[in-house]
């Protein structure tokens, strides 16, 4: 287990991450070459993802691939990382694609995955960006009767990064290096209220309509549910085959929270020193302001052991109709 320098409790506290929000510097990556390698960014049209973009093609990138809902917002992305950070113009051997990707829609997810299946030699780099912020009102999936929330922050992203772990599988066979999946995961995880009693069924009480539902606390649990996954999922993915783990991007202005926060907060150096600037020793870990730190203090507990497995048995179900644990299985043959 990595020895934390924090308690999780302590980790935890609103009061030190506004002070850390607030003072901050992130160290940018240097003397990484990406020459070569093929990621995908999911939300990557503005904001952090595009942040994210951009940086991975400024450390040498050759493909890129833009996971985005609206074609043209991608295109429109596409066309602006085409310039570097500094102004100049890219190398014109550097691909940036735009593929249809919408986290609302499992058949939308499905289709993304097969076609990177059978389309891409190799893919190094999974960045798991794109998520909903805290709505003005609850919407539920016409089909999946989910909560909006819970269906695109955690139930699709889980299943999109389970879909890619064969295109992954096939590029560690090929490359000396594991691929790096990077869920962007959030402080608010620690926030959430989470009241569900033991064996209480956890998707279909986080799916019951409430009128009076909290929807700053539905998009925190989303945050909670992601962390119980990251970490279930990594106990069964080699570190030799990827390592997988979580960053904060922190407040901006189009991060989940929806605070209005300065553009002088944007974090997206936090989200790529997380990809591609961390070691095999951050598989299965939280990293926040560039630091692996405790996720929240609940799932350290015995309680919190008791959800992540259900959490788990639950997801598998859900995610039956994609032969998932067929896919997990295959990972150590």
């Amino acid at each position: 287990m990595y020895k934390y320098s924090i308690t999780p409790s302590k980790q935890a506290s609103l009061l030190r991450y506004l002070y850390q929000q607030a003072t901050f510097k992130p160290a940018l990556v240097h003397n990484v070459n990406l020459a070569g390698q093929t990621a995908i960014v999911t939300g990557a049209n503005s904001g952090v993802g595009f942040e994210i973009s951009r940086q991975l093609l400024d450390l040498g990138l050759s493909r890129l691939i833009l996971a985005v809902r609206d074609g043209a917002k991608g295109a429109a992305a596409a066309e602006n990382l085409l310039l570097k950070s500094d102004g100049s113009k890219r190398e014109s051997d550097t691909a940036i694609e735009v593929w249809k990707l919408d986290l609302f829609d499992y058949n939308s997810v499905v289709a993304f995955a097969k076609r990177a299946k059978e389309t891409l030699e190799r893919l190094d780099i999974i960045m798991l960006n794109a998520a909903m912020g805290v709505p003005s009102k609850r919407a539920f999936h016409p089909d999946t009767k989910h909560d909006g929330i819970l269906q695109v922050n955690y139930l699709s992203t889980a299943l999109l990064a389970i879909l890619l772990l064969p295109v992954v599988k096939k590029t560690r066979q090929s490359q000396p290096c594991p691929s790096r999946i990077t869920f962007t995961s959030s402080e608010a995880s620690a926030w959430a209220k989470f009241p569900l009693g033991k064996d209480t069924p956890i998707l279909e009480a986080l799916d019951k309509p409430d009128e009076n539902a909290d929807l700053a606390d539905g998009m925190f649990t989303s945050k909670l549910l992601g962390q119980f996954f990251l970490r279930e999922l990594a106990k069964r993915v080699p570190v030799e085959l990827a390592v997988i783990n979580g960053a904060s991007p922190g407040m901006v202005n189009d991060s989940e929270c929806g605070w209005g926060i300065p553009r002088r907060f944007r974090r997206g150096w936090l989200g790529t020193h997380a990809a591609v600037g961390c070691g095999e020793e951050t598989h299965g870990e939280f990293l926040s302001f560039q630091k692996v730190v405790p996720m929240a203090p609940v799932i350290y507990t015995s309680k919190g052991e008791s959800i992540s497995a259900q959490l788990w048995r639950e997801t598998m179900e859900e995610f039956r109709f994609a032969n998932v644990e067929s896919i997990i299985g295959s990972l150590n043959g």
